[in-house]
């Protein structure tokens, strides 16, 4: 701990975005970054707690008390050294995690300022590819045996990335035309540039990973030739909403806009009628996740005239909620850089049908609801109170998850990680779960 008192005299100082009026016509990534100094400035705030709730909170265990003080220290390297033992893709979460460990910062659940573990994590690796730490590392020696590691997303990447090292050949098969799964495909680039995945791609291909896409393989006939499965499919199916008008024209799921912007942008071209776009049209998102928030900043970014989004759910507390007081997730209302480029944001909203004309869509009849006591436990009941009104919209996009997929019964030597296995979660936790995975596989086929 380099400086014990950084955190009485440095306040918490984010690196920020880009202004409004510039990010919103591009898909350039909207999050700045700091200088060298300031950085080290807010890794010293760090107290390197004697009970590291930080760490304890990380689905990966990341050591951030100790890549914290190396930051500090300037020691650039020690600190990439120190992150990479826990986590294979910090790009990633560097970017897009929700920050679990900033929740449970000692210095969050004082005075609201976390440490910036995450910005500090994600200049970690970006200055460990500026300074050329990252380096492919080849296994000296393969142990003879074979692992299909069946979708590209984090947690296959995760399997893949710790079975390569421990000497296993390693195939990946991908049923889209790229890797990445939902981080290519779903997350947009004003979040994640692709270029960073390819950059970890050129990587991990270095290494002797070797990746197969457009193979859309079926798990109850896997290829044959190896003597373990991965599969981290995640989870494909988005929850529909079965209400009369659904069948019109301009309404979508969410993945179906993003992951075709993310491919518009990649190169790909699509017809007029193929094509999910926003530009000059009024658009409700129903669903306020963070999949929302994504449509909402992508609309913009396509031109729309307008965006409202409507969520289910009742509109949680601001910086504070009694009811879920820690260790529990705060459940406390989130304003993220997409709703800051312009959103109506309403709460207590149920679509009970889409309105259109000559087949296209119109507007949406919400109804106001409320959530009352279960008399039973468990979940409240939705009440709806029979206030209905129209909101007028010729674009909709359902952004309200998705199914956890019901796995068939698998050989021995089949394992699921990531989302195929825990339903739709954090990329943090499926990097976590591809990790254990490699583990498992390792065991099994070594006991």
């Amino acid at each position: 701990m380099g400086n014990p008192k950084a955190f009485l005299t440095i306040p918490r100082k984010d690196a920020g975005y880009r202004p409004i009026n510039d990010r919103i016509n591009d898909f350039g990534e909207v999050e700045q970054t700091l200088n060298d100094h300031d950085r080290q400035l807010q890794a010293s705030r760090c107290m390197e707690c004697g009970v590291p709730f930080c760490h304890w909170a990380c689905p990966l265990g990341n050591k951030q008390f100790d890549f914290n003080d190396a930051i500090y220290k300037g020691k650039w390297k020690e600190a990439y050294d120190v992150l990479r033992q826990t986590n294979d893709f910090p790009e990633f979460t560097g970017r897009i995690c929700p920050a679990l460990c900033e929740k449970s910062c000692v210095l969050n659940l004082t005075i609201k300022e976390p440490t910036t573990i995450r910005e500090n994590e994600c200049s970690i690796i970006e200055k460990a590819f500026q300074e050329g730490f990252v380096v492919p590392e080849i296994p000296e020696k393969r142990n003879g045996k074979k692992v299909a590691v069946i979708g590209a997303g984090p947690a296959g990447l995760s399997v893949a990335c710790r079975l390569n090292q421990m000497g296993y050949t390693v195939t990946v098969f991908e049923k889209n035309e790229a890797i990445g799964g939902l981080v290519r495909f779903g997350i947009p680039n004003f979040k994640l540039n692709k270029a960073v995945i390819d950059r970890r791609q050129t990587v991990l291909e270095a290494e002797g990973i070797e990746f197969k896409c457009n193979q859309d393989i079926d798990i109850k006939n896997l290829p044959a030739g190896y003597d373990a499965y991965a599969v981290c499919t995640g989870t494909p199916t988005a929850r529909d909403l079965n209400v009369p008008g659904r069948d019109l024209k301009g309404v979508y799921f969410a993945l179906e806009m993003l992951s075709q912007q993310n491919r518009v942008l990649a190169g790909q071209s699509f017809s007029k009628d193929e094509l999910v776009n926003a530009k000059g049209k009024k658009v409700l998102v129903i669903g306020g996740g963070d999949t929302g928030s994504d449509c909402i900043g992508t609309a913009h970014r396509q031109g729309c005239v307008s965006v409202t989004q409507i969520e289910i759910m009742p509109k949680p507390p601001v910086d504070d909620n009694p009811a879920t007081p820690w260790p529990n997730w705060p459940v406390v209302l989130k304003t993220t850089s997409s709703h800051k480029e312009g959103c109506d944001r309403r709460w207590l909203l149920t679509t009970n049908k889409f309105i259109g004309k000559n087949g296209k869509l119109t507007g949406a009849e919400v109804e106001e609801v409320e959530w009352k006591p279960n008399p039973d436990g468990g979940r409240p009941v939705m009440v709806p109170t029979g206030k209905k009104e129209i909101i007028e919209c010729d674009m909709a996009l359902l952004a309200m998850g998705f199914l956890k997929p019901v796995q068939p019964e698998v050989a021995e030597n089949v394992f699921f990680a990531g989302d195929a296995a825990s339903g739709a979660s954090l990329v943090v936790r499926a990097l976590a779960s591809g990790r254990d995975v490699a583990q498992k596989i390792d065991a099994y086929l070594n006991k």
